[in-house]
């Protein structure tokens, strides 16, 4: 996948809404106002997050983002692909967001990718230019066309080129994975149900500003190349167990957290 197509992904949801939700003040870096916590999903605390609704992120997305595609039930947060028009896209999907950004500490998420080529399961971190900073991202992303891989990558002011694809040993849409990246100012770790699969310590490959946490599964009809052809036949879902993030220096929050292996 290009930079050129990934800073459009992110960029065009960002400058629909962040303005109004957020204000345009930028927060200096690692001053985040983001706490260590642990999300079990019991219900959606729209206090912490934000649901995409009513828009989608560029020509290249074929759905449109809809809070009826976001969901939490038996204690999943469930993010929906399905037919329903919108204004001018065939497909509805479903997007949250934190509203608040957080800085170093341990990502973690336990999830079961949607299935079916064409669509796009992402576990990720990421601020923008409407929060007048420039690109800063951090991705696990389930690529539709091969459930057994993810890809994991980053974006330092916009300049990204750091794709990985990484063998899970499964299907990921078949059952659910725990994914964690570690996040420090000269090390940037990704892990997979536990084992690391990317150490990256080159400084300028790795973000610095705090950024939001966001779940979504979307789809292209156009990205063939990146996410596979799209050929949908029934209505997919991506569904999330439990995300955490424990601050740098804090203690581990639950006994399979990858921080309580680190520290």
């Amino acid at each position: 996948m290009t930079t050129k197509i990934a800073h459009a992904r992110k960029l065009c949801p960002t400058l629909l809404f962040g303005a109004l939700l957020f204000g345009a003040a930028g927060a200096a870096a690692q001053q985040s106002g983001g706490t260590s916590f642990v999300e079990n999903f019991d219900k959606l605390d729209r206090s912490i997050w934000y649901v995409s609704d009513g828009w989608n992120n560029g020509a290249h997305q074929n759905c449109t983002w809809s809070k009826d595609q976001v969901r939490v039930d038996g204690g999943s947060l469930q993010l929906s692909f399905s037919e329903g028009q919108s204004k001018d896209r065939k497909y509805l999907c479903g997007e949250i967001q934190t509203k608040k950004r957080y800085g170093y500490g341990t990502y973690e998420a336990r999830m079961k990718a949607g299935t079916g080529s064409g669509l796009n399961s992402a576990f990720f971190t990421y601020i923008g230019p409407a929060d007048k900073q420039q690109q800063d991202e951090i991705d696990f992303e389930v690529l539709g066309k091969n459930a057994a891989q993810v890809q994991v990558n980053q974006y330092v002011k916009a300049k990204g080129g750091n794709e990985k694809l990484v063998s899970v040993g499964s299907k990921t849409d078949e059952g659910f994975n725990d994914y964690a990246f570690v996040w420090e100012p000269g090390r940037l770790r990704y892990y997979l149900n536990g084992k690391l699969v990317q150490d990256v310590t080159d400084p300028s490959k790795i973000p610095s500003s705090p950024q939001k946490i966001f779940f979504s599964l979307w789809g292209s009809d156009t990205l063939t190349d990146w996410m596979g052809r799209f050929a949908y036949t029934k209505p997919t879902k991506l569904e999330v167990e439990r995300v955490a993030y424990t601050a740098a220096g804090d203690k581990c929050q639950f006994p399979e957290s990858v921080a309580c292996a680190l520290n």
